[in-house]
């Protein structure tokens, strides 16, 4: 499976490196939410939905990957977690 093309699925906006998304209300850790599929890595906490930067608009974060095959990713059991 090739890597997927991160975008988001309302406005096509593509995210840099360098953007950053912050886990509020809860810890205030910023970071990339793509780096880590969307866990937040100050308190683990996993964030289900992703609002873009550029339009506002909030989508399930699952949704801003792209397959370029057609193929969904395969989801593992990892310790008590599911992992995509």
């Amino acid at each position: 499976m090739k890597e997927p093309e991160i975008y988001c699925p309302k406005c096509k906006w593509r995210p840099r490196a360098e953007d950053r998304w912050s886990c509020v209300p809860s810890c205030g850790t910023e970071w990339n939410t793509f780096w880590t599929g969307g866990v937040c890595p100050g308190c683990k906490h996993r964030w289900l939905k992703t609002q873009c930067l550029a339009c506002g608009e909030i989508s399930l974060h699952k949704a801003w990957y792209h397959y370029p095959d057609g193929s969904e990713p395969r989801t593992v059991q990892k310790s008590d977690e599911l992992v995509a």
